[in-house]
């Protein structure tokens, strides 16, 4: 064991102090560009391809990284003026119809047959594209930021076509080069191709991918190869105009009906082939998504994650500053509540080592809350250093204009300003074995000099079997984020975790193993508030099912009246001491089948020497590619003393996902939540007439669920077009 740690001291050592060379340089795919015209169809009938080299021969990297794949793939690239072209023949190793959830985009990785291309167009193994379909030709696209990681909301131009054969399945795409950013010039790309094919349950990748990682991992890229330079862009303008209808009633308020007719605008210029102006003039985010509901028995705010497609290009520079607890910059403090007059964002790379981000938000004011018209102004900077690590700083400015609080009591006060100072260090060893993250915050308000000054740093090494991490945090008292998420201040914070992996030769399981994991909340005088430590045991099976169970003593000291219900009841008293220990058990089938389900309990104890019963499940069956049905439901039993008593809420969601064909999807969902005493009803209907393009029919009812009586409803229609100039 002392040999062990020596030896992954020294590693750890080497790689942050050594640029290595990349890792699979050896896997060259060389792209030569054509004259004759592409027709994408599926067909791979053009001379181009014919002529094209291949990439093939894939290596395993599910359920295990030791041999080549059993599925045969082959890749071909090729590109003109205006766009990058690519053919993927994924063959069947067995037969069957493929395994797909529907035709909708941005489809869910593991639950899929599908073939994905990443590419980093800077080389810097840390930010880049994907794009590709499941074998229905639901299309997937995004962008990848530290190393590996997808957000999948971004959106953008780009077309393909998926064929079926009885051997195989064709994937055919183009992606205009003014879809992507790339630096000018540039001859080697970053380039990884990856497959998955659930009914041989088997991942593989081009450029081989250890399995403890994503295929996305652009540690792990092969060289994509020109034959000259990449064509410039020119001109990239986009111009995103929408036009929205809508009506809305109060009927809870008996308010009359409330008419809605709105137009505004995005721009989108792109500065160089690598950074980008986004301009927005009276933004609607009318097609948001409903947040999925949850019972909340937390102590502190929710998270919910940003959809807004004018946030999202280059979102990581902003929003990834920080921890999951710890963000500074959380770009949904902006705008949902309250009407955005206007806002600019510059985003992306001035050159292979350096990334900057600039952001200016303007809300207008709302009279019925005293709400002033604010600024939001961020920047951030990021610098690559050694082989894929960084070092960023962040900025950011919430000011009130022409604001000055008055002295009335009924009336809400807001802050004048708000403002926040970072820096941070993230780790990306060469091989991503190693990463980790050191961050230092201060912000400044009106009448705060206290302790405002945020520290947190992690260390984590993962390989095929061993998970070792270590986090800690300290939140000053008085540390304030306003346009960020933190929920809780004043703490000290102590996470370790360890994990080890076994591998069976044969049988059902492929790996199994322990982790252990402590969370330890001290205040600032370093006494404790707040501890869980679990112990877990997972199996991973061969038909990617899985099954985990848990173990765990937990401690909270009260730091504010809480109410253990959320439901407006008694509350329990700051300083109070609650000690109890529970167990869980979650069981999720394998993906391949087209009825599905997942499974999770937890019995155990609760606040006030109470004790809480948690079911949760979600059933879901498929008619593939059309139509997908699931059901879920969540039921939480609390059994406390009085005044709270028996207390049981009922969280059901049952869901429809029709997608008639890749561009044309409708959904409707319900969710009943007891605990909020409310019924949700939303349909949605995307009908995507043209890459990019938009038409939205959204319509949302909410009700009270003793009488079905309505307490608001609302209807949306909105049209988006993209032009390109």
């Amino acid at each position: 064991m002392r040999t062990r740690i020596l030896f992954l001291l020294t590693a750890f050592s080497v790689s942050i102090t050594t640029a290595a060379q990349k890792i699979n340089d050896r896997f060259r795919l060389n792209i030569q560009k054509t004259n004759s015209p592409m027709i994408i169809d599926g067909n791979v009938s053009e001379d181009a391809w014919a002529s094209a080299e291949t990439a093939r021969d894939f290596f395993m990297v599910l359920p295990m990284d030791t041999s080549f794949a059993r599925v045969k793939t082959e890749v071909k690239m090729t590109y003109d003026e205006d766009n990058l072209y690519l053919v993927a023949i994924c063959y069947h190793a067995v037969p069957g119809p493929y395994v797909v959830e529907s035709l909708r985009r941005d489809f869910n990785f593991g639950k899929n047959d599908n073939f994905l291309f990443f590419f980093d167009p800077f080389e810097d193994r840390t930010n880049g594209f994907s794009f590709g379909a499941n074998a229905a030709g639901a299309q997937w696209d995004g962008i990848i930021y530290e190393g590996g990681k997808m957000d999948l909301s971004w959106d953008n131009k780009w077309t393909s076509v998926v064929k079926n054969f009885d051997d195989r399945w064709v994937f055919e795409a183009a992606v205009p080069f003014k879809t992507i950013r790339f630096k000018k010039g540039m001859t080697n790309w970053g380039l990884n191709f990856s497959r998955n094919d659930l009914k041989t349950t088997e991942k593989s990748s081009w450029a081989p991918v250890p399995r403890q990682f994503p295929t996305v991992s652009l540690a792990y890229t092969g060289n994509l190869v020109w034959d000259q330079p990449p064509p410039p862009t020119g001109a990239n303008i986009s111009v995103i105009p929408y036009v929205l209808g809508g009506l809305s009633r109060d009927h809870d308020k008996n308010t009359k009906t409330d008419y809605r007719k709105e137009i505004g605008a995005d721009l989108k210029i792109g500065i160089t082939s690598a950074l980008n102006l986004d301009l927005t003039v009276n933004p609607d985010f009318s097609q948001v998504e409903v947040d999925k509901q949850v019972t909340n028995l937390d102590r502190f705010e929710l998270f919910f994650p940003e959809r807004r497609q004018f946030f999202l290009e280059n979102a990581d520079i902003f929003g990834n500053f920080g921890y999951t607890n710890v963000r500074p910059f959380f770009s949904r403090r902006i705008g949902l509540n309250v009407p955005i007059q206007f806002g600019a964002r510059l985003s992306g790379k001035l050159n292979k080592d350096w990334r900057i981000g600039i952001m200016d938000m303007q809300t207008k004011a709302v009279g019925e809350m005293d709400l002033p018209v604010q600024n939001f102004a961020v920047m951030s900077l990021q610098r690559k250093v050694f082989s894929r690590s960084s070092v960023g700083f962040l900025f950011i400015n919430k000011q009130s204009i022409n604001y000055q609080p008055d002295k009335d009591p009924l009336t809400p006060e807001h802050s004048q300003y708000n403002r926040n100072i970072g820096i941070e260090y993230n780790l990306a060893s060469p091989g991503n074995f190693w990463t980790g993250k050191a961050l230092l915050l201060k912000s400044f308000s009106p009448h705060t000099s206290g302790r405002t000054v945020t520290h947190a740093a992690n260390l984590n090494y993962t390989d095929r079997k061993w998970l070792l991490g270590w986090q800690h945090e300290y939140v000053g008292r008085d540390y304030v984020a306003e346009v960020g998420y933190v929920p809780r201040t004043g703490y000290i914070k102590v996470n370790p975790q360890l994990g080890y992996l076994f591998f069976a030769k044969t049988g059902k399981i492929l790996s199994h193993g322990p982790v252990a994991q402590s969370t330890y909340y001290l205040n600032e005088t370093f006494k404790k508030t707040d501890y869980e430590t679990y112990l877990a045991y997972k199996f991973n099976f061969r038909n990617q099912a899985t099954l985990n169970g848990l173990v765990a003593r937990n401690y909270v000291k009260l730091l504010r009246p809480f109410d253990p219900t959320n439901s407006g009841l008694d509350s329990l008293q700051t300083g109070t001491e609650h000690n109890w220990n529970n167990f869980s058990l979650e069981y999720i089938s394998s993906p391949r089948n087209l009825f599905t389900y997942s499974a999770y309990l937890r019995y155990g104890g609760y606040f006030a020497e109470g004790t809480r019963l948690q079911v949760t499940n979600e059933l879901g069956y498929r008619f593939q590619p059309y139509v997908g049905i699931t059901m879920s439901t969540s039921y939480n039993d609390l059994r406390l003393p009085m005044p709270w008593g028996k207390r049981t809420y009922w969280l059901i969601g049952p869901r429809i996902d029709v997608t008639f064909t890749n561009k044309l999807y409708f959904t409707a969902f319900g969710q009943y939540n007891e605990q909020t005493k409310n019924i949700n009803l939303n349909t949605r209907l995307q009908w995507r007439y043209k890459p990019a393009s938009d038409f939205f029919i959204v319509y949302t009812d909410n009700y009270f669920p003793e009488y079905m009586s309505v307490k608001n409803r609302a209807l949306v229609v909105k049209f988006t077009y993209w032009f390109t100039m």
